[in-house]
């Protein structure tokens, strides 16, 4: 019997790597054929009007994509050093084969397991936490924007301060309680046991990673909104986008439905500054396309290609 199920071992596999692909192909396809917030023949029509005054801007919104995707590489490329030397090449391949992954699951919790299987499987725990480490420098430089963000526009507008209080602290209630309920199964003293051997300046170079990535798609949302000819100052605009991305970090989701949470808070945060809803729902699309669905397309790839007895 045994051996029978090792036999199609190889066939279960393949069909569970198909499976993955197939159900990321079929939802973005469903995100943008089925878009409540933006049709997708008025979308294409804003790129190609877009894309017809200014040929050149695709080279450079193209760049801002690549160059996203390059420092988390590399930030990926500094952390896993402290297991195992990785090439660039190899973590290009994780980064974008996780990203297929994390884009059909809550809060993008696949991505975890999608690089630890790249490792044997003494060590996949530490890639889960590296992986952890990762996200949460890539998170405290989205708070600490998004408050100077909310000083800012506090200062200038008159937004719903309270719901906004309520929404945070309920939040961090939540995590606090979930923390305290499943501490034993975290195991939570080995964790921070592992952190402490970790070089200090590995934890530098990641936060800085993560300094440079939100630099660079905070920008190219920026970019975008010049293209499309908003007047508005450059402080305002960045603080917008500060608080946009900080909201949008504390409502837990598919990572395909992204692109619904930030066009939906932009259009609101937008408002404020008279920005044309069309146009902010128009650059969250692209945003979401360029720097979330091609990049989980390219991982499709090496989803198909993965072989689990010829990890690192």
């Amino acid at each position: 019997m045994y051996n029978n199920l090792y036999k199609y071992k190889p066939y279960f596999s393949w069909l569970i790597k198909l499976g993955i692909v197939s159900a990321a192909i079929y939802f973005i396809y469903q995100k943008l054929a089925y878009n409540e917030l933006l049709s997708f023949e008025l979308f294409k029509k804003q790129v190609a009007f877009l894309l017809s005054n200014k040929l050149w801007t695709l080279i450079l919104v193209l760049f801002f994509t690549d160059a996203n995707w390059i420092l988390e590489i590399f930030k990926w490329k500094t952390l896993v050093s402290t297991i195992k030397k990785t090439s660039f090449i190899e973590a290009y391949e994780q980064c974008l084969a996780s990203q297929t992954v994390s884009i059909i699951t809550p809060n993008r919790i696949g991505e975890y397991g999608a690089k630890a299987l790249y490792f044997e499987k003494e060590k996949r725990k530490k890639i889960v936490f590296l992986n952890l480490i990762g996200n949460l420098t890539q998170l405290i430089i989205t708070i600490v924007f998004g408050l100077i963000g909310m000083v800012y526009i506090f200062s200038y507008f008159n937004l719903p301060s309270v719901l906004l209080n309520f929404q945070n602290t309920f939040i961090i209630l939540v995590i606090i309680v979930l923390i305290l309920f499943f501490r034993r199964k975290l195991k939570l003293p080995k964790l921070f046991k592992y952190f402490k051997t970790i070089n200090p300046k590995i934890i530098y170079k990641t936060l800085c990673y993560s300094f440079l990535r939100y630099v660079v798609f905070s920008h190219q949302f920026y970019f975008l909104l010049i293209l499309f000819e908003i007047e508005a100052t450059y402080l305002s605009v960045m603080n917008l986008l500060f608080c946009m991305y900080f909201l949008a970090s504390t409502i837990p989701s598919l990572s395909i439905f992204d692109w619904a949470i930030k066009g939906s808070l932009a259009v609101w945060l937008f408002s404020y500054i008279q920005v044309n809803e069309l146009t902010i729902l128009t650059i969250t699309t692209l945003m979401w396309l360029l720097n979330v669905v091609f990049p989980a397309i390219i991982g499709s790839f090496f989803i198909l290609k993965f072989n689990s007895k010829k990890v690192i």
